[in-house]
């Protein structure tokens, strides 16, 4: 796919209640030179018309706003004229919860907001929101939200034939990786092998993302926390700002979380976790690695193959962003290359048991 951005510059839109945060992005991502900022609005209502009349390639909107919160208007986008968007999130748990709701709407991605008086905050949100940009305007979206996303959700495999005894399903993602991961465990019956994931996402949404998704599933899932158990027919989910590691005692597996340096910038780490997995799981895993930005987990894939786990990668076409499905793919670390919608099909037959009857949802 030829990149936007190496033909001109990505066209953005900024979307903000607050005149200083609209300030603070559009003077800062104006040094970015693959970026051109061709307006900004206050409101969702003054960014209809922005859009229409200035025809941005990414829009960056504000989660919480008075006169129209963000989820609101996102949905009216993607149906009237679907485009890629990063939403600006406060760490308030509303604005936690809404993100997340934006995100299984058809939003690209998120960042959260900085305390405006530290400027170190400042000038990393702005880079890190400058590379979601790029990633951004190579996105297709349509009507329903991002394309590889948006399948019909499939029957549930039948748990009848499934044996999951000592067998962790371990599964790192990162850009689009929240409606992937969904679409994966919402797939998954209730005795599903113990699950172990790392998502990349700061400090409280992963909180908001584990009880959304608990809500969803025949599985348990929840935040991890030092010392939970991995057992069957539960989903545990790295807490942001932590690393999460596997650890075995005896017959029992369980967690822990820390928080040692960043790796392949990030905290939490899937290549942190797949190396433990590799480390105390060995034969006796499945490391699945989807959608999202970077290279984190390829390594930690290859390295749970080469310790006897089996190991899945989300394809191209169905990843938001084939980046870390791609990195392991290159070293040789995927196994098996599988559609976003067929991964949960995939993972039961690298369990080596037969799928029972479907039955119907």
């Amino acid at each position: 796919m030829t990149d936007i951005f190496k033909q001109r510059k990505i066209r953005v839109l900024i979307v903000d209640d607050s005149a200083v945060a609209r300030n603070i992005l559009t003077h800062g991502l104006h040094k970015y030179p693959f970026i051109e900022i061709v307006g900004s609005a206050p409101d969702p209502y003054v960014a209809k018309d922005k859009i229409i009349r200035l025809n941005p390639d990414v829009l960056t909107l504000d989660v919480e706003m008075p006169r129209m919160d963000g989820l609101t208007f996102l949905k009216k986008i993607m149906e009237f004229r679907p485009m890629p968007v990063i939403m600006v999130s406060s760490l308030t748990k509303n604005g936690c919860d809404l993100t997340i709701s934006c995100l299984e709407t058809g939003a690209v991605d998120f960042i959260t907001k900085p305390e405006i008086d530290v400027a170190d905050g400042i000038e990393k949100m702005l880079s890190t929101l400058a590379e979601k940009i790029k990633f951004a305007a190579r996105v297709k979206v349509n009507k329903r939200g991002l394309s590889g996303t948006t399948a019909s959700p499939a029957p549930l495999l039948s748990s009848s034939m499934i044996e999951t005894t000592n067998k962790i399903l371990a599964i790192g993602a990162s850009t689009g990786g929240t409606e992937a991961i969904k679409t994966v465990l919402t797939r998954l019956p209730a005795d599903s092998p113990g699950i172990v994931i790392t998502q990349h996402m700061p400090e409280k949404f992963t909180k908001s993302f584990a009880d959304r998704l608990n809500n969803l599933c025949q599985i348990e899932v929840r935040e991890g926390k030092s010392g939970d158990s991995v057992i069957p027919g539960l989903a545990l989910i790295a807490p942001g700002n932590y690393h999460m590691t596997i650890k075995r005692s005896g017959a029992r597996y369980f967690i822990e979380t820390h928080q040692e340096p960043q790796v392949n910038g990030h905290r939490p780490s899937v290549d942190v976790m797949f190396e433990s997995v590799a480390k105390y799981v060995g034969n006796n895993a499945i490391g699945v690695i989807m959608t999202g930005m970077g290279a984190d987990g390829a390594r930690g894939l290859l390295t749970m193959r080469e310790n006897g786990a089996r190991t899945i990668a989300q394809d191209e076409e169905t990843s938001v962003v084939f980046g870390m499905p791609k990195e392991a793919i290159e070293l040789g670390a995927a196994e098996r290359i599988a559609s976003l919608d067929k991964i949960a099909e995939e993972i039961f037959r690298l369990l080596e048991k037969r799928i029972g009857p479907a039955i119907c949802t």
